[in-house]
């Protein structure tokens, strides 16, 4: 499956319009995780715990929305955009959203 950010796929042309699709994930930061990340935030540097949780957020969302193309019959998803919100009471879980549309090209 081809996943691109663009409109097009340069050397393909798109045949059919499948739809728009979404991958979602809410993922929870644990006390642990929080703890480390305000040792880096005191002492500087970057955070490794957050950073892996939100890439391990984003990929399963794009792994989400792949599926829901394969199942309409999508062999592409074009337009990818990934958002991502902070929810929960403390702010302490992460929402990852993937985009996109779904096109059979050839």
């Amino acid at each position: 499956m081809i996943i691109t950010t663009t409109p097009n796929i340069e050397g393909k042309k798109i045949v059919e319009y499948k739809g728009i699709i979404f991958g979602e994930v809410i993922s929870g930061v644990n006390f642990i995780k929080d703890f480390a990340a305000g040792l880096t935030n005191f002492f500087g540097g970057r955070s490794g715990s957050y950073e892996g949780e939100l890439i391990e957020a984003r990929e399963a969302a794009i792994s989400e929305m792949e599926k829901r193309a394969a199942s309409l019959g999508a062999n592409a998803v074009i337009g990818v955009d990934i958002d991502y919100e902070v929810l929960g009471q403390g702010g302490n879980m992460i929402m990852v959203t993937a985009s996109g549309t779904a096109v059979v090209v050839e």
